[in-house]
């Protein structure tokens, strides 16, 4: 007998639904009727579950921020490594977030504009905090004589933009996996910043 798959508490239910619908309208297009009938169930009765929709976009936004810190966190915490491999471990960290769920990746990237605040705010300097992450990485990978980057800002910007185009083309039932679009984009990028002597 083939085992099932698990079954999503109405919460995840709304969540997942949702996350398409916000991908494919946007969040401002998307109203709570039409969530309720795409879940086939009663407008009002949508409210017993979830106070607003923006309190799904909330829960997308930070659950991804969390996935990347913590990505990024495990790629560059060994010091004894490198700046161009931890930079390399972080890149193909960001690809693995990204490809997970790409519709809530893509909610994430797009309409966190839609945020209230304070939690608008919040997001925001979230989101300065990790590039600042991949900027002091290049930063050192700079000082060190180990990466090519006379503009690290200008560097850590190009290439996340880069990389957050990702969702935009990425197909599950692709040709690639993630795990190859991982290899192949950070091996592309970091073509530009590694200094010649430490390229394998």
């Amino acid at each position: 007998m083939e085992p099932t798959a698990p079954t999503l508490s109405r919460k995840a239910q709304i969540d997942h639904v949702a996350t398409t619908l916000f991908r494919a309208r946007g969040f401002a297009a998307t109203s709570m009727r039409e969530l309720a009938t795409a879940l086939g169930i009663e407008a009002g009765s949508i409210y017993s579950h979830i106070k607003s929709k923006e309190e799904i976009l909330h829960r997308i936004c930070f659950r991804l921020a969390d996935a990347f810190f913590a990505g990024f966190e495990e790629a560059v915490q060994d010091d004894a490594q490198p700046a161009p491999e931890r930079l390399r471990r972080a890149i193909e960290s960001h690809v693995r977030v990204l490809t997970q769920d790409v519709a809530a990746s893509a909610v994430f990237l797009h309409e966190w504009r839609h945020l209230s605040e304070p939690a608008r705010t919040e997001f925001l300097q979230l989101r300065e905090r990790y590039e600042a992450g991949f900027r002091q990485l290049i930063s050192h990978g700079a000082a060190t004589g180990t990466l090519r980057a006379p503009d690290p800002a200008f560097a850590a910007l190009t290439l996340l933009a880069s990389l957050n185009w990702l969702p935009t083309w990425y197909r599950p039932d692709g040709k690639l996996t993630p795990e190859d679009i991982a290899h192949r984009l950070s091996e592309q990028l970091l073509l530009g910043l590694e200094v010649e002597k430490f390229k394998s």
